[in-house]
């Protein structure tokens, strides 16, 4: 039987893909995923993805402060991972999260409202106001009901299903209901296997799939050769751990403070 310890460090050994010197960053660590951001042909081509456009349509694209504003000193702040400004005006946040979180459902509709509020000031028209779309992409099952690892969610009416307003979107990527591989499968879902891969030839696999994952694969490689890089990834990974040790720890101490009063 697996000790505490060897538990946990099985559980996040997928985060780090390590054989000798043969050693790939995982883009499930925000690091990672923030860094292969920086790449303009990843966001057009994953945007694309998303939005079911073809990227030559992704004419440009500009990363943006990833802190959203405070109205007033006692409002909290909203911290995203990656935030893009599209060439139309609108923004799309992209998130990614390993561990569940209890409230991602008011987390992601605080940051959308946030991005969407934030446009315009006193006196601006409200034309002003352009489109704002969060991407969740979750390693953990979010929606329990069902098998489906792909969902765009947007204002209709309840009656007609008739969509309201294309202003505010959502995207929840669900990368552990990913289904076995298929032919001709969506774009989205060779994004999401890539962002899901385990191994270098899970990586490669995809990379062959199409001409920017493959762009995202070379920046992969080339942040995992990194020295400053790599340690900083693996500040992030031991920080994470740390924090969900903690966490694990409050848990089991909750239950045992619990059954003791029981």
């Amino acid at each position: 039987m697996l000790q505490k310890g060897e538990a946990m460090q099985k559980e996040t050994k997928t985060e780090v893909y390590q054989a000798a010197d043969d050693f790939l960053m995982s883009p499930k660590v925000d690091f990672c995923f923030k860094e292969l951001f920086q790449s303009p042909k990843v966001r057009q081509g994953f945007l694309a993805a998303i939005l079911g456009k073809n990227p030559k349509e992704i004419v440009e694209t500009q990363l943006m402060q990833t802190i959203l504003s405070k109205e007033s000193a006692d409002s909290k702040y909203g911290i995203l991972d990656v935030r893009v400004l599209m060439t139309n005006g609108s923004q799309v946040d992209l998130e990614m999260q390993v561990a569940p979180l209890e409230y991602w459902d008011k987390r992601m509709i605080f940051y959308l409202s946030k991005m969407y509020t934030e446009q315009i000031q006193e006196g601006d028209d409200y034309d002003k106001i352009k489109k704002c779309v969060h991407v969740s992409i979750l390693d953990f099952n979010h929606f329990k009901d069902d098998n489906k690892c792909y969902r765009e969610i947007a204002f209709c009416d309840l009656t007609t299903k008739q969509k309201y307003t294309d202003l505010l979107e959502i995207y929840v990527l669900e990368l552990k209901k990913l289904p076995p591989e298929q032919k001709e499968e969506p774009l989205i879902i060779k994004w999401m296997r890539f962002l899901a891969a385990e191994s270098r030839e899970d990586f490669e696999k995809m990379a062959g799939e199409d001409n920017y994952i493959n762009e995202a694969y070379e920046v992969l490689q080339k942040l995992s050769a990194d020295e400053r890089k790599k340690l900083e990834y693996e500040a992030r990974q031991k920080a994470i751990r740390d924090y969900n040790s903690q966490m694990s720890s409050s848990r089991e101490e909750g239950i045992r403070i619990g059954e003791k009063r029981g």
